[in-house]
């Protein structure tokens, strides 16, 4: 008993220091893709640290990390409420961190087009999107967030089946606007939505990762046949459903099996050597847990 006290204890700190080591670096990139590919062309791309850019033209001497700060704290307390103090923790650090990290690069790198890129502003929000959506990702995957949106997104996300990514996009393209009222330029809100887009498509691969599994349906007459072929050749399961033909009325034995995007070829040139009439459904997954793939313990790590 007390060994495997001892052990989950382990186990907590390895978490608990990853979870720290995942913020400080989150908070960091973020903060670098917003003084690198953000910040400096007026980008507003939603969150308090859009509102602080705005904010920032207007008043150029309050800093875009010191109001976002500021936002951030009813944000936190809110979001303490709802997702519990130790939530409430980490995000404090978070978005402490990122704040000291983008003034401080913003004090050291200056403001006025540090890579040059003032000409080229759809490169400038392709990567800064991946930047600032890798940070945030690294930031949720130790269910923390730099605050803002990212509380906002995350507590829908708790009472609704959308992604946090999604959720982002939502949040702030509605906050995008206020950058068209107050630069009045079109193209700002155009650049914008396209570092939204990328950074919540970026968060949500690095938190589930790049989907490489396919789900199949195959429904053939040779079933046995194609059933050894995925479990010795590909050495893959599956599951057998019970079905009948619409049309005929037969009985119809259905293989229900998840292989990875490069075994879907493979398997498809052995189904049309031993059956070129099978029917076949190749289906995206969004997730796949179970035995062979991601285990329940690592989902919920």
């Amino acid at each position: 008993m007390i060994k495997i006290a001892t052990q989950l204890y382990g186990e907590s700190i390895k978490r608990t220091i990853l979870d720290y080591v995942l913020i400080i670096t989150g908070a960091f990139i973020l903060a670098a893709g917003f003084v690198f590919f953000i910040n400096p062309y007026n980008i507003v791309p939603g969150g308090v640290y859009g509102i602080g850019i705005v904010v920032h033209h207007l008043i150029p001497a309050i800093p875009v990390g010191t109001f976002g700060l500021a936002l951030n704290v009813p944000l936190t307390i809110l979001g303490i409420r709802i997702l519990g103090a130790r939530f409430g923790l980490k995000t404090v650090i978070g978005m402490v961190l990122t704040t000291v990290f983008m003034d401080s690069l913003t004090y050291i790198i200056g403001e006025n087009d540090p890579l040059g890129l003032a000409d080229d502003l759809l490169l400038s929000s392709v990567f800064g999107g991946i930047v600032i959506g890798f940070g945030l990702g690294l930031i949720f995957k130790a269910k923390a967030t730099s605050g803002g949106s990212d509380i906002v997104a995350m507590i829908f996300a708790k009472l609704t089946k959308i992604s946090v990514g999604q959720l982002l996009i939502i949040v702030d393209s509605i906050i995008v606007l206020l950058g068209l009222i107050i630069f009045k330029d079109w193209k700002i809100p155009l650049y914008s939505w396209i570092v939204i887009f990328i950074t919540g498509k970026v968060i949500d691969i690095t938190i589930d990762g790049l989907n490489y599994e396919r789900a199949l349906v195959i429904v053939s007459d040779k079933h046995a046949l194609i059933k050894e072929k995925i479990l010795n050749t590909l050495e893959r399961g599956g599951t057998y459903l019970n079905g009948e033909g619409m049309y005929s009325g037969n009985e119809k034995r259905v293989i229900f099996t998840v292989v990875t995007r490069r075994e879907v070829s493979a398997l498809q040139a052995m189904i049309k050597n031993i059956d070129p009439k099978a029917f076949m459904a190749v289906m995206e997954t969004s997730e796949i847990i179970g035995e062979g793939f991601k285990s329940l313990e690592e989902k919920s790590a």
